[in-house]
């Protein structure tokens, strides 16, 4: 799967753009401000509903426009055609399919023009979504022009991860940034996670309008009480869909990010340290969070591990088996604190993501060098469980992510990127543009000549095509006039 096509309007600094793609390596450059950014934010959008950088819709519309639109031309494999040509005994080179062509990516060599590998090319389906963003209100979609459908009726279907210079936040920063990386996994990995999501935030918000209603209120509170308890009931419902989603992405991700991280963090001791004595083994885990805590030694030398920490604790907890039971238990014992503050003091909307090294929380006791590993093993984890269980291989976006990470790590990302179906790098300069030789792509993609993109050119062009606009609605009104 490959993006061969992106056009934008009002998307962030982009009044329009459009933008063609190759398969294998693109690499926008242009000076910082131009809006590459903005370019690979529109494809994580369109592929996980939410962008990275934000927690709303609003500040991805140009200022002064109602919406923003993002257009995508997504070419991939059209299995179920070739399936047929095979059946029938077809060669694959002249069945018309109306489509346009490309090399198998993984058809052992075959060349652009699909003479490789006995003169087989892969017959690509390609497909146009569109996403309207609203700055208020609901976020539209279309598929190949189709009827109108809510964005997350698409979320998923342009799988892609991104690694960003904010990537090692994922360690040192609050919650929301980690419930945000749950989020878009939960999308990618999840079908019905993003209307889950949307349902139990919506609940919330109408609970706590009510709690602040009751903190203001005088006399008789009879009907907000009465409100307040079928709220309560249909969030603790939702909550706890979206706790049993969470908690089964962290069990994809849990085993291949250890492994991941023990790759890209070699053999030797992380912090050079020797194996830790039994008191700091009985310290560590006692420093645990309690989804972390075993009663194995935590002294093994890379060891780092994932765990998930709900605000529903009482769903795992297992005690009278009736969590919903539990939970309403526990909202009566915070009930006063609830309406003196006027929010939901417990939901989804306080989980957290535990990651810890050798026994230890990583935010307090990882270096720079191991919060940026524990990142990059984090989102290249994320890459491996899509691909396993949507035999989909995701696009791949490094946003300016070079001058963040030491040349070990550079060339472990590069390695990795490369050797997808396409990947997007973005940088401030051509110098800064990677140096390329000695990896690998996929089959048939040459790595060491990437598809070069100058931003500057393409927001030149931007603005020819406005300039344009313009001069044939000027001329139309003239021959009215006339």
């Amino acid at each position: 799967m490959y993006i061969s096509r992106l056009a934008l309007d009002h998307f962030r600094s982009w009044e329009h753009c459009v933008a063609d793609f190759a398969p294998g390596v693109n690499i926008l450059h242009g000076v910082n401000g131009l809006g590459k950014t903005n370019i690979v934010e529109a494809i994580e959008v369109l592929s996980t509903g939410s962008s990275h950088r934000t927690s709303s819709s609003l500040p991805l519309v140009e200022r002064g426009a109602a919406s923003a639109t993002i257009r995508a031309n997504v070419s991939e494999a059209d299995n179920r055609r070739i399936a047929a040509a095979e059946a029938d005994g077809a060669n694959l080179n002249g069945v018309d399919t109306g489509d346009s062509r490309i090399d198998a990516a993984e058809n052992g060599g075959a060349t652009r023009d699909g003479t490789g590998d006995g003169g087989r090319s892969r017959t690509l389906r390609t497909t146009t979504y569109e996403a309207t963003i609203a700055a208020r209100g609901a976020n539209r979609a279309r598929i190949n022009g189709g009827s109108s459908l809510y964005l997350r009726d698409i979320v998923g279907r342009i799988p892609s991860v991104s690694f960003t210079p904010e990537d090692q936040r994922l360690v040192t920063s609050d919650p929301a940034m980690r419930r945000r990386f749950l989020d878009q996994a939960g999308a990618l990995l999840i079908p019905g996670y993003m209307n889950r999501l949307q349902t139990c935030t919506r609940i919330a918000k109408q609970r706590a309008a009510l709690l602040k209603q009751l903190e203001r209120s005088e006399g008789d509170t009879n009907a907000a009480l009465s409100g307040l308890e079928i709220w309560t009931g249909q969030f603790i419902e939702a909550g706890i869909a979206l706790t049993v989603d969470r908690n089964s992405i962290i069990d994809a991700l849990s085993e291949p990010f250890v492994a991941i991280y023990d790759r890209l963090a070699g053999d030797k001791p992380v912090d050079g340290s020797e194996r830790r004595s039994a008191r700091q083994d009985e310290q560590a885990q006692k420093m645990q969070p309690q989804s972390l805590q075993t009663t194995q030694p935590v002294h093994a030398a890379h060891t780092a591990r994932i765990g998930y920490e709900p605000s529903f604790a009482e769903v795992f907890d297992g005690e009278d088996g009736d969590a919903a039971a539990a939970i309403s238990r526990h909202f009566q014992r915070i009930y006063p604190g609830e309406v003196a503050r006027g929010l939901n003091l417990i939901g989804p909307h306080r989980d957290d993501m535990a990651l810890e090294l050798e026994g230890m929380p990583a935010r307090e006791f990882a270096s720079n060098g191991e919060m940026w590993t524990m990142a990059l093993a984090l989102k290249m984890a994320l890459f491996e469980v899509v691909v396993r269980t949507s035999g989909v291989t995701p696009i791949v976006i490094l946003d300016d992510v070079f001058a963040q990470l030491d040349e070990t790590r550079r060339r472990q990302i590069l390695a990795f990127a490369t050797a997808q179906q396409q990947v997007f790098i973005t940088v401030a300069a051509r110098s800064d543009i990677p140096d390329l030789s000695g990896l690998e792509g996929v089959s048939g993609i040459s790595v060491s000549t990437p598809h070069i993109i100058d931003v500057a050119q393409l927001k030149d062009a931007s603005y020819d095509g406005n300039d344009q606009l313009i001069a044939q609605l000027q001329a139309m009104r003239g021959g009215d006039r006339a």
